[in-house]
């Protein structure tokens, strides 16, 4: 929060610092005060200079010091940005448990991802955010502030990410069971390596390139995942959970913690509640080890 990568984080940093100092400035003079009048000598004041102390010390003072602090919070609030130009429009839904992060293209195009944004450097991007179960809340703290996803409102945030990283984003508002797992991976990324980024995702999946992979996904078909899951070019066209077309590229594997590497995707589908507990999808771990690393190869050659 205090590293800010963003200008929206940069300005509440700068009001963090404001608020800091000027706490500071009022728990040093209270504390002077207290001094003062435990160490000082009892004297009679004049009546002049009781009241100099009455009034500035209790209503000028911080009537100053709350005026300056209320006029730099509110600063941030009355700005009313826009997404830049030719910018795609990103809709963030909160699930139970993870994220649902749509963009859509210029030209109309989607592509979903989940647990996962990807943003250009420099570029002001709308992002959308709603939530179809509980109350959520969407914070990047190195890009922005926190903004709750609130069922039947629609809400909105700007980021402007001013530097290339990998930040962490998180649910910052208690949504259930597995709310602590709720976190995921904010990339910034160069205009140009976001657009090349953003094609490939919204290209079909590509054919698996080996026998178990290719075995995995006759099984992806025959225990009825489609019915969940999308895999664009294929016959798999669910919307209940993630889209899958391209997991294998993804980073992460249902948190941003876990790695997507084989092993792990098996243990996942083996048994989603060990890592969420709550979860909605369904553990598949009667199929046996065989089948299980099957699918997981076939899941992570999707990039």
């Amino acid at each position: 929060m205090l590293d800010p990568a963003g200008t929206a984080a940069a300005e509440i940093a700068t009001l963090f610092w404001w608020m800091a100092a000027g706490s500071a400035g009022v728990w040093l003079i209270a504390v002077g005060l207290g001094l003062y009048c435990a160490r000082g000598r009892r004297l009679p004041q004049p009546e002049r200079f009781v009241w100099r102390l009455i009034v500035g010390g209790g209503v000028i003072v911080p009537s100053v010091l709350l005026v300056v602090l209320l006029f730099f919070g509110l600063r941030p609030l009355t700005r009313a940005d826009a997404a830049s130009f030719g910018a795609p429009t990103v809709t963030v839904s909160g699930e139970q448990w993870w994220w649902r992060v749509r963009y859509t293209r210029p030209d109309g195009t989607a592509v979903d991802l989940a647990n996962e944004l990807r943003l250009p450097v420099g570029h002001r991007t709308e992002v959308a955010l709603a939530s179809d179960n509980v109350l959520h809340a969407f914070w990047v703290p190195a890009l922005a502030g926190k903004v709750d996803m609130i069922p039947g409102r629609a809400t909105r945030l700007v980021l402007e990410p001013t530097k290339i990283g990998v930040f962490r984003g998180a649910c910052a508002e208690y949504c259930g069971t597995s709310h602590a797992r709720m976190d995921f991976r904010a990339e910034v990324m160069s205009a140009a390596d976001f657009d090349i980024w953003l094609a490939g995702q919204a290209a079909d999946a590509l054919p698996v390139d080996n026998d178990e992979a290719r075995r995995g996904a006759e099984l992806f078909t025959w225990h009825g995942c489609g019915a969940c899951h999308a895999v664009r070019g294929t016959t798999a066209a669910g919307t209940i959970g993630p889209d899958l077309t391209h997991v294998g590229s993804r980073p992460s594997l249902a948190t941003a913690s876990m790695r997507n590497a084989p092993a792990e995707m098996a243990a996942w589908l083996a048994a989603p509640e060990r890592t969420k507990p709550g979860a909605h999808m369904p553990g598949f771990a009667m199929v046996g080890d065989a089948d299980l690393h099957a699918l997981a190869a076939y899941l992570t050659a999707l990039r």
